[in-house]
Formats: structure tokens, C-alpha cells, sequence
């Protein structure tokens, strides 16, 4: 598997969002929160992310665009996680709700916890249906 994140693997329609942001459920490992939605999405992946830092803790751009960096870089470095369990299409958010800026290496290992509790999460479900 290529550890890429192009232009397909990157959640950008307006209408999915809000579908995502209605309908989605969550898992948290601080600093990071990930609302998720299993859906049908327009790409060949079998999910779509986007990253998102509110204005409301950062409010200085230079700032919110740096977290959102490492979240995109931190993510792409351990998609495999996801990528190798799911088989079904998702798409998820990952929001920064820290108040102050963490380590590249602190946000690795919580991005690598945030994404075991969402495969564990889904497995969850699966088992339920």
C-alpha cells in the first residue's frame, strides 16, 4: 500500500459533511476526535478523511494550518490501520479539540490509538447486524 493521501482520499463534499456531522458517531483519544459514518462516497478508496481545527482554540491560520499538517501527515503514516480491517466505504472527520499544540510524536501515538478505537468501534457494529 502506497502512504499517500491524494485528492481521492480526502473528504471534501459539502453534502457528505453534513450527512457526516448528522448522522455520524464518535471516538475520542485527546487531543483528537473522530466523528465517522459508514456510507457510500464518490472514490475508489475505502475511506475518505478530512481534518479540521477550530478557529475558536487556534486563532491564529498559521497555526490551525500547522496542527491540521501534522493531523493529515500522522494519519497518512497509519491509514494501513483502517485500510487493512474495514470493507465496507466510511468516511470520518478528525477534529483537534486540544486547547494547546502537542508534539509531532505525542499526535502520532494518539492518531494510532484514534484509529484502533474506530476499527474496534466498527467491528462492534458489525457484530451487532
Amino acid at each position: 500500500m502506497k502512504y499517500t493521501l491524494g485528492k481521492e482520499e480526502r473528504l471534501k463534499s459539502r453534502k457528505l459533511i453534513e450527512k457526516l456531522y448528522q448522522e455520524g458517531n464518535s471516538v475520542k483519544a485527546f487531543p483528537l476526535r473522530m466523528i465517522f459514518l459508514q456510507t457510500q462516497h464518490t472514490s475508489n478508496y475505502p475511506a475518505q478523511a478530512g481534518v479540521s481545527v477550530p478557529k475558536r482554540n487556534f486563532k491564529l491560520a498559521v497555526d490551525r494550518n500547522r496542527i491540521k499538517r501534522l493531523l493529515r501527515e500522522t494519519y497518512r503514516l497509519q491509514k494501513h490501520i483502517v485500510y487493512d480491517t474495514i470493507d465496507q466505504p466510511y468516511i470520518f472527520m478528525i477534529s483537534y479539540i486540544g486547547k494547546e499544540e502537542w508534539k509531532y510524536e505525542e499526535l502520532f501515538s494518539k492518531m494510532e490509538k484514534l484509529l484502533t478505537l474506530f476499527v474496534n468501534e466498527t467491528k462492534n457494529t458489525k457484530d451487532e447486524h
